[in-house]
């Protein structure tokens, strides 16, 4: 990270209390904040959803529609444009806690660190992050409110970004509102660092950087692609090492969307080995090399190195971890094959 991160600044500073407030059992109190001025140019709807992570954004789109948000003093509407500085008062509905209950369940966690502001866990391929989608019970957040009971009044159990399931690594979590806010404002800053380490299928030749908007897929709604219509994605990746019919790159995120760094590779020729959404047909891969990669289960991506602005020392901390087992085997096979003769 360089000298510019830092979270002391004045400029697009907001209250945190709010949130503090919004997370009292009754959850019914007045709300009093101002746009910070880097939202400038976004939609109402859109930034208090980034603000009040809280409450989903069509709660919030209710609740502009209902006259219970005021921009300045007067009554909002969805698609306002805010410019920084305005003052947002919103008076919730009664019962307007956190919109879903999730049960903590008793499951083993790699803590990597932990201290009273922030949990950082190694994730294990095939844990899901966040209930949903038919996975509403058995996921990483029914796991953090066994371990930190704490995190019930925590929006989202204080995760701020996550891991596909068939992705392992490092994921931090914030144990209170105030280490919340501060990570969501390093990831909107893109100061926090993210990387991985992602075997994909094909030679790649050079060291690069893929920039393409990534947005939900027109057809395929479940996935994700490249559009016009999506959000800014940038991914810089380096070679790490080369195998027959394979590289095994470390890709930096600047960015943080969905699937980025599957949507990327695919983008460029070079989907993540195991695959199941974006891997597609490969042609012309090395007989050996195919029967390696045919057994592995799973996309090949491991997010090994996580670098932060503690929300309370604003010192820079930073973790690694090791690559899992299966990578591990992966690539060891695959070091054994390069060295047999063709």
């Amino acid at each position: 990270m360089t000298d510019s991160v830092n979270n002391k600044g004045t400029s697009g500073h907001y209250n945190v209390k709010p949130l503090q407030q919004a997370h009292d059992e009754q959850a019914s109190a007045p709300i009093n904040l101002a746009i910070p001025v880097e939202y400038a140019g976004q939609r109402l709807d859109q930034t208090l959803a980034k603000l009040l992570p809280q409450w989903s954004r069509s709660r919030l789109q209710a609740w502009i529609s209902e006259n219970h948000v005021l921009l300045d003093g007067r009554n909002a509407t969805i698609k306002q444009k805010v410019w920084g500085n305005e003052s947002v008062h919103i008076n919730p509905p009664k019962n307007s806690g956190c919109e879903t209950v999730h049960q903590a369940e008793v499951m083993g966690l790699d803590v990597i660190f932990e201290d009273e502001a922030l949990i950082v866990i190694n994730k294990p391929a095939g844990l899901v992050t966040h209930p949903g989608n038919g996975n509403w019970h058995g996921t990483l957040l029914n796991a953090l409110l066994h371990h930190t009971p704490q995190l019930h009044h925590i929006p989202r159990a204080g995760i701020v970004h996550r891991l596909d399931k068939d992705t392992s690594g490092l994921l931090v979590v914030a144990k209170t509102l105030e280490a919340q806010t501060s990570l969501v404002r390093q990831l909107q800053q893109r100061s926090v660092k993210r990387q991985y380490l992602a075997l994909v299928i094909g030679e790649v030749v050079q060291s690069g950087t893929v920039d393409a908007a990534i947005g939900r897929h027109p057809v395929h709604r479940t996935k994700m692609a490249i559009t016009d219509k999506g959000k800014p994605a940038r991914t810089h990746y380096r070679i790490l090492e080369s195998f027959r019919g394979c590289t095994l790159l470390e890709c930096n995120l600047e960015t943080g969307r969905t699937h980025q760094i599957r949507v990327h590779m695919q983008a460029i020729g070079h989907p993540l080995v195991g695959d199941p959404v974006y891997g597609g047909k490969v042609q012309k891969m090395d007989q050996g090399t195919a029967a390696i990669l045919h057994r592995f289960a799973r996309q090949a991506l491991h997010a090994w190195k996580l670098g932060l602005i503690h929300p309370q020392s604003q010192l820079l901390l930073e973790w690694e971890t090791e690559i899992p087992d299966d990578m591990k085997t992966l690539l060891q096979q695959l070091r054994q094959h390069n060295d047999t003769d063709l």
